[in-house]
Parts: structure tokens; sequence; C-alpha cells
């Protein structure tokens, strides 16, 4: 939508470090492709966020050959750069509560700290609003019950409506699949005698386990 006043914002929250240049690359890849508009500004509000896409900036010539295209295109004209602002101080942060018609990208990436859970408390009671849900939401965490489509949530002991729409793609996901964790395990010279299995929700967890033992002993 324009920007304006009556307008509302996109919350993507992201992890600092990978994520979050993750999502900045896809947002400029859709403009480049005209998909969404070239003038919409975009808020980085991390801190971490900021150094790491800094470190990325500064290494260009390690990235893949999609994002070596999508920076030539934009170095090329500077009206194809995205109006990235990156916000480091907390005052910066606090004045995004007054903006209208942007991309907030904030960590943490399952909502449960940092500063998206100030964005959150401002804009998930406004149905003009939206969040982007980018990657796996833990059990118990409030990415997950937004997920889930809680009606209520609590942010810093305050109940808060949830008017916004919520979307979720899965497509950004860090997390490796169980063929490929076990493709990683298989492949030691020496395997390890025992596995700890320590992430994931208990039923995928204990199913994992009992495949490791069943597959490698």
């Amino acid at each position: 939508g324009k920007t304006g006043r009556g307008h509302g914002n996109l919350i993507v929250p992201a992890f600092a470090v990978g994520r979050t240049q993750e999502v900045l690359y896809a947002l400029g890849d859709l403009m480049r492709r005209g998909l969404i508009r070239r003038d919409i500004e975009i808020y980085v509000d991390s801190p971490m966020a900021v150094a790491a896409t800094e470190v990325t900036r500064r290494h260009q010539a390690l990235t893949d050959i999609e994002a070596r295209i999508l920076a030539a295109w934009q170095a090329q004209d500077r009206r194809h750069r995205p109006r990235i602002r990156y916000t480091e101080s907390v005052e910066d942060s606090v004045a995004l509560n007054e903006v209208r018609g942007a991309i907030i990208v904030s960590a943490s990436g399952m909502c449960d700290a940092g500063r998206v859970k100030h964005h959150l408390r401002h804009n998930l009671p406004r149905p003009e609003s939206g969040v982007l849900i980018t990657g796996f939401q833990a059990e118990g965490s409030l990415g997950r019950r937004l997920v889930n489509g809680a009606r209520m949530v609590r942010i810093f002991g305050d109940e808060v409506m949830v008017r916004s729409r919520i979307y979720t793609i899965g497509g950004l996901s860090a997390h490796a699949d169980q063929a490929a964790l076990l493709g990683w395990l298989s492949n030691f010279t020496v395997p390890p005698q025992q596995t700890f299995v320590v992430h994931g929700e208990a039923e995928t967890a204990t199913g994992f386990a009992a495949l490791i033992e069943e597959k490698l002993g």
C-alpha cells in the first residue's frame, strides 16, 4: 500500500545473523523484478543485525552469483537501491513507533526478546499492519502463539489484541532436515559413540533419536 499515516507496517521478526541478510536480499530482489515498490522504506532495527549486514556488505565477492547480480544492479543506478535505514540507538528504535507504511526487520526471530517485541506491541492491534514470520517458531515462543492464531498475547506484562495479519513463509528456515542431519552424522571418519538430540520438539526429537540408533547404531 501507499505510505502515509493511515497505513500499517510490515514487521519481520528475523535472527540478526543470517536471516536478516537473507530477508534484505529477498526484498531487494523483489524490487529488482518489479514485484514490490522501490520507494518503500525498510528499517533494520537490531545493533547486531546492523553489524552482521556490514560484514556481509564488505565481503560481497564471497556471496553467490544471484547476490552479486543484485548488487551490480543496485550499483548501476542510485534509484535501484532499496531505502534501507539502520537504527542503532534506543532513541532511533523508539522513533519507529511513529513510522507508517514501512517494513521493519528486527530481532529476535522467535519474537521472545529484543526490539521486535516493542514493534509487535505497537503493530499487532492494528488491522492495517502485518507480521511476516520467516522461520521455525519453537513451542512456547511468542512467534509460535502468533502462528497458531492467538487473538490475544502478553507482551511486557500487557494483554495485546492481535488484529494484524500474520503471514508465514517457510522457505527461509535454516534448520537442517532429518536427511541432512543423518547424512552429516554418517560421514564421520570415527563416528561419535553417543549422540545427544537437544533441539526440536519432544516428539520429533525422540523419533530422530530412534532413527539414529536404528541407522547408525
